[in-house]
């Protein structure tokens, strides 16, 4: 049950962090090409639960986690997006682009041993191109699937019927997190310490961005309405981002969103 609740308190942060994990200015703009709200009342219902729980638990958890000492959340931080290289490089070759999962496959080494199991970025100091997370929905993008109908998934978050099924993708493949500690010759992640990993990830993550979340919802006329286009945007900009590099960024920088434009 303690292991059920950890995934369910962070897998509502980390989908919308796809969540969200982007380079650019957190603003609405224009729509990108329709998808359709389908299930919008189911949707809806869906949405003002999440709201309720991110309200009574992870918020908290959120504004307590931003007490502790910078060097601390900043080394949190590092570790964590350390890990995700373990769904990007995978991805990264699904995609066809072999040059950078070498890449990225020598930062997760170098960060998981001279930083200190990827607490200190000593990548890109090293000078390291920026990194980019990539998942499962953006590679069956590039393959040539469309995201289907918009749909709000009870604690997961904002999703697509695409990007729903590339999350189950690495669920039915077993969480690469896991299996890299415990298949390979590195057991410091064992199954107690993965699933505080996640939570820790989501909590990390919405810490950093809990005036964003409250500004968005202050100033949007339809705040379910304002987190569909934000976050279908956000998908867009990734995956037009591969396969033409030439999308418009929304986000500025994950650790440091930009105030939601009042305009």
């Amino acid at each position: 049950m303690k292991k059920i609740s950890l995934i369910l308190i962070t897998t509502f942060l980390l989908a919308f962090n796809a969540n969200a994990g982007s380079d650019g200015e957190l603003n609405l703009r224009e729509q990108p090409k329709k998808v359709k709200d389908c299930f919008e009342g189911i949707n809806r219902a869906t949405f003002a639960f999440n709201q309720s729980l991110d309200k009574a638990i992870i918020k908290p958890l959120a504004e307590g986690y931003r007490n502790l000492p910078d060097p601390i959340q900043k080394g949190t931080h590092n570790f964590v997006t350390n890990l995700s290289s373990l769904v990007t490089i995978p991805n990264n070759v699904l995609q066809g682009d072999i040059k950078l999962a070498v890449i990225n496959t020598a930062r997760l080494v170098v960060n998981s041993t001279v930083g200190i199991l990827g607490t200190i970025d000593v990548a890109n100091g090293m000078g390291f191109p920026k990194y980019e997370k990539e998942d499962y929905g953006q590679t069956l993008a590039t393959w040539g699937f469309g995201p289907g109908c918009y749909v709000v998934l009870p604690v997961l978050g904002p999703s697509t019927l695409r990007d729903t099924t590339g999350s189950f993708m690495n669920i039915l493949g077993g969480d690469p997190y896991y299996n890299a500690s415990m298949h390979g010759n590195n057991e410091f992640l064992n199954e107690n310490v993965y699933m505080a990993t996640k939570a820790v990830e989501g909590i990390d993550f919405r810490s950093n961005n809990i005036e964003s979340f409250d500004n968005l919802e202050v100033n949007s006329i339809d705040f379910y309405a304002s987190v569909k286009s934000l976050y279908l945007q956000d998908r867009e900009n990734k995956i037009n981002n591969i396969r033409k590099g030439n999308i418009e960024i929304f986000y500025k920088n994950e650790e440091d969103w930009e105030e939601i434009d009042k305009n």
